[in-house]
């Protein structure tokens, strides 16, 4: 099977899907699974339950997963897509520890909107050995966190969860006075509102062949929560800077997904305002999407290259 270039190399998915062997890992995938009119082996990539039996494949696989599952309302995510993040972040990570990726229990990330599927954690965890803390607003959501980790006891002693009591406060109740991450990682939730999140799911399907004029639009999945906020993607990241601001002792680098180009520039603006003192963006292809993260920190280039043995103040 030739190589996908643009995932990254260290991504377990740059190859495609072997689907005998995920098969043979989670024989429910085989339902789902046909051969497609070039002749290869594919799902339908429209179907939420399709996707979350090859995404649940995916994770009995390669990341040590035993158990994974949430109800069918919240959001199932691409698998390959969220493990660029992470290691593209491990990059990241690696340019304030002497150009060598950290790995362990000593590598603390910050995960803001953990979800109900805890998909970072796992990646994380399972990749690079890293903890995490993990932080939603939607008590269910967290309920269903809380029984992955629960069920997987290679994530019990390195994921906690915490609940956001305020939707207004990104940080502030997240990050505790003695706590000290390594990176903060969000996938925020893009849409302005209920609408504007209908029609990204319709053109979606419209990409896959499936729309049809009268016809229903099929659910992707996911809560309000997490598909859009009041003033989407651009006011929810927004928010992060100047909260960020407040804790920049406390994180090595902040980063957030960006769905849309357009906003970098307004980022870097509101990231020069609070005097970020380097700022990042770091793209991710996967297939004919080209996606992007943004990554800013507080501290000074020696100040990151000792941070391993930084003192609170």
């Amino acid at each position: 099977m030739e190589t996908k270039k643009q995932l990254h190399p260290r991504n377990k998915h740059n190859k495609g899907y072997v689907f005998e062997e995920l098969i043979a890992t989670y024989p429910k995938l085989k339902d789902y699974v046909f051969i497609n009119a070039y002749g290869k082996e594919t799902i339908d990539f429209s179907l939420p339950d399709a996707v979350k039996a090859l995404n649940k494949s995916l994770l009995l696989t390669y990341y040590k997963v035993h158990f994974w599952d949430f109800p069918k309302t919240n959001l199932c995510p691409p698998i390959p897509g969220r493990a660029d993040y992470i290691h593209y972040l491990a990059d990241l990570l690696a340019t304030s520890y002497k150009g060598k990726i950290p790995t362990g229990r000593n590598i603390k990330g910050l995960d803001i909107g953990v979800g109900a599927n805890c998909i970072y954690p796992i990646i994380g965890n399972s990749e690079y050995g890293w903890q995490f803390v993990g932080t939603e607003t939607d008590v269910p959501s967290l309920k269903s966190c809380a029984q992955i980790v629960e069920k997987n006891e290679s994530l019990q002693k390195d994921v906690i969860l915490r609940i956001q009591s305020n939707k207004r406060n990104i940080f502030k109740n997240s990050i505790l006075e003695n706590d000290r991450f390594d990176f903060v990682i969000c996938n925020p939730p893009f849409h302005n509102s209920r609408e504007e999140a209908t029609k990204g799911t319709r053109r979606k399907l419209r990409n896959l062949g499936k729309a049809k004029e009268g016809k229903p639009v099929l659910n992707f999945s996911g809560q309000n929560n997490e598909l859009w906020t009041e003033g989407g993607e651009l006011a929810f990241v927004t928010n992060m800077i100047y909260e960020s601001a407040h804790f920049k002792k406390q994180c090595l680098w902040f980063t957030s997904l960006v769905s849309k180009k357009e906003n970098l520039k307004p980022f870097y603006n509101h990231l020069k305002k609070v005097n970020a003192l380097e700022v990042k963006t770091i793209e991710m292809e996967q297939g004919n999407k080209i996606s992007r993260f943004i990554a800013w920190t507080f501290l000074t280039e020696e100040q990151r290259e000792n941070w391993a043995i930084i003192l609170w103040e």
